[in-house]
């Protein structure tokens, strides 16, 4: 069974524990959700990572992350009994970012000279053949995001006879270490039935198309972290993704976005549409520092793209907040993607299984 596709879903309302871990902050939330409601953020929490003295980074973070795990449970945990009955939950979803996470996509194809039936089982089959992970790596996700029967989008492609199909894979990797120490942690303070990790980028991109559904070329600049991925999207589909390091400043980010733009238009015509994630807090300057780069050069244009800041006021209509603290991008769109994700995820049952043991 894929649980994303039932982890808010059924006759019954559920309760789950987000957690989003970046490179400079964690961050945590409890929600709730009735079947035929909105989702509501109950409690939201974020705590910075502070680096001690040659101290490695992830010892940092997963000392800010025991922090943040006994606040949700001190202070979350109450509200969500007085709201619900019930103070605990026993899932928690884990949205890591860079340092700790890589995010990639790959097409895979399959073409006879005589019509066969697409099914499930050939797919596994050759996702098994051709997923590789890489060493010291967690393969934490690997959804089909697209299928393409005979040229044509399919939205329910099994059991039909086809002469060529290809599936469109997002993948996502996380430090093996890091993964483990997460994972253990989160077993000590809440002992979950699941405990389910996802790179940061992948989880948001998936969000970003329940959110835009009619978007379906757009370009989506996720900054939300210290590493800015690019994911660009075609028809719908998730054709490529690029990240630009943390290394750079401010100053030069927007340089470098450019280049990574002028490298995709060698290969794929860009959309005029450009999404910008962000937190909050910095989404006016890098929206203006998107703005000043003169990137309608890369489209052969002397009209710039449309750059849309994602608010989380784009998001009303998908999630309510019930808090008085600031909204907090990254937790809205996890929230988004537990209730909705409704394609498979190749050995979901059994990377669940793993971390829950």
């Amino acid at each position: 069974m894929n649980f994303f596709t039932n982890f808010f879903r059924g006759t019954s309302a559920k309760s789950a524990v987000f957690i989003d871990i970046s490179a400079d902050s964690v961050a945590g939330a409890y929600a709730h959700h009735k079947e035929g409601e909105m989702p509501v953020l109950l409690y939201t929490r974020r705590y910075p990572i502070e680096i001690r003295k040659d101290e490695p980074h992830e010892r940092a973070m997963l000392r800010a992350l025991a922090i943040l795990g006994a606040t949700l449970i001190r202070e979350g945990a109450p509200i969500l009994m007085r709201t619900t009955g019930q103070g605990r939950t026993d899932t928690v979803l884990v949205s890591i970012d860079a340092p700790w996470q890589k995010t990639s996509v790959r097409t895979e194809r399959f073409e006879r000279k005589s019509p066969f039936v697409f099914t499930k089982s050939m797919v596994a089959t050759a996702l098994e053949k051709t997923s590789i992970v890489p060493p010291g790596k967690f393969l934490a996700d690997e959804s089909i995001i697209g299928t393409i029967l005979n040229g044509y989008e399919m939205q329910d492609p099994y059991g039909k006879k086809v002469h060529r199909a290809e599936i469109i894979v997002l993948t996502s990797f996380i430090d093996e270490g890091a993964a483990n120490g997460i994972a253990t942690l989160i077993r000590n303070l809440y002992h979950p039935e699941h405990i389910l990790l996802i790179a940061g980028s992948s989880l948001r991109y998936q969000a970003m198309l329940k959110v835009f559904p009619h978007e379906r070329d757009a370009l989506m600049l996720d900054a939300a972290g210290s590493l800015t991925s690019i994911a660009l999207v075609r028809k719908g589909f998730l054709v490529a993704v690029v990240e630009v390091p943390s290394k750079y400043s401010h100053a030069a980010w927007a340089e470098h976005i450019g280049k990574e733009l002028a490298t995709l238009a060698q290969k794929y015509p860009l959309p005029r549409t450009i999404f910008l994630l962000a937190r909050e807090p910095e989404i006016a300057s890098l929206e203006k520092k998107l703005a000043a780069a003169n990137l309608g050069k890369f489209w052969l244009s002397d009209n710039p793209p449309k750059i849309v800041a994602v608010l989380s006021s784009h998001l009303a209509g998908s999630v309510r907040q019930a808090t008085t603290t600031p909204p907090d991008l990254q937790l809205l769109l996890m929230v988004i993607f537990g209730k909705s994700r409704s394609f498979e995820t190749q050995l979901a049952t059994h990377r669940s299984s793993l971390l829950a043991s």
